[in-house]
């Protein structure tokens, strides 16, 4: 092993996607000793131009280092590389920042365990041009001395926030975090394919969707103290009220010819509701709508 020391510069990046080789370059700007290792060894050329070590095997990249970062698609390709090296993962801290369920977090923690490593779970709350800057942070969970020995090495690619020691509670905020993601840019998209199919541009449109967009953490402000404490009166909204604008909106896509299929999946969630006597709550009265709906599927 090179360097066991948890404050050392030295670490080793399995996985060259964008965000892989995004922190690799950013801990050679650092000043730091990076081994590098990929299925596609070619995708290690410029790094290695910059410094980089390339490893031939995993074998290699991992007696490299004690601190090994994963930027893989998910945690089955982690077991797919880390199974054909399972008898030297002892002693190894895995710092896992591919994209996956809380429950499989917990799993791969388990299974490291099993083999004598440690695993962080990390979910990068930022594309890989937020690497390497402050204002860009990563959920960690898992072991919190391992998270403090090396906390100082991960802050290198974003501010850190240590969720807790259940590894899957990292996985968790960031899947959270993806939800509303995904759903807030996809309406987004259904908007502006219904100005686009009214003659409005993306770029006319713009101001009016930041505008709107901007809006939403006054209401998710509002809203939170009245969610925690199971309260949702119809003083402010109604839900019958939500149901008749979403309908106006599906009417408006269906005119324009625009696939109507996004805001009527949400009108049917506005009906549920209101076919559970809510229709004279807020709309947050839906999240009883949901928890139903997943004990439904238990």
């Amino acid at each position: 092993m090179r360097n066991s020391n948890p404050s050392s510069n030295s670490v080793t990046i399995i996985g060259l996607g964008p965000m892989g080789q995004a922190m690799a370059r950013t801990y050679l700007s650092h000043g730091h000793e990076v081994t590098l290792w990929n299925r596609t060894a070619g995708k290690a050329d410029e790094l290695v131009e910059r410094g980089a070590v390339r490893a031939v095997t995993i074998k290699e990249a991992l007696n490299a280092n004690e601190l090994v970062i994963l930027s893989l698609t998910d945690y089955d390709a982690m077991y797919a590389i880390l199974e054909n090296a399972a008898d030297i993962l002892a002693g190894k801290v895995f710092v896992n920042l591919s994209s996956d369920t809380p429950e499989n977090a917990r799993k791969a923690a388990k299974w490291l365990a099993g083999h004598g490593a440690m695993h962080l779970t990390g979910g990068v709350q930022v594309p890989p041009s937020g690497i390497g800057k402050p204002e860009s942070f990563t959920f960690y969970s898992g072991p919190i001395e391992v998270f403090e020995a090396h906390k100082e090495v991960l802050e290198v690619l974003t501010s850190t926030d240590y969720r807790g020691e259940d590894p899957g509670l990292a996985a968790l905020y960031y899947q959270i975090g993806m939800d509303m993601f995904w759903t807030g840019m996809l309406s987004y998209l259904h908007a502006v394919a219904v100005g686009q199919a009214n003659g409005i541009t993306a770029e006319q449109l713009k101001p009016h969707a930041i505008s709107t967009m901007s809006s939403l953490p006054e209401f998710i402000e509002f809203y939170t103290p009245r969610i925690d404490a199971g309260e949702y009166p119809g003083d402010v909204d109604r839900l019958a009220m939500g149901a008749a604008s979403v309908e106006h909106i599906v009417h408006t896509t269906h005119d324009a010819g625009v696939d109507a299929s996004l805001p009527e999946a949400v009108l049917q969630i506005f009906k549920r509701g209101m076919a559970n006597g809510r229709e004279g709550d807020s709309f947050t009265s839906l999240i009883e709508t949901f928890r139903k709906s997943a004990a439904s599927t238990h």
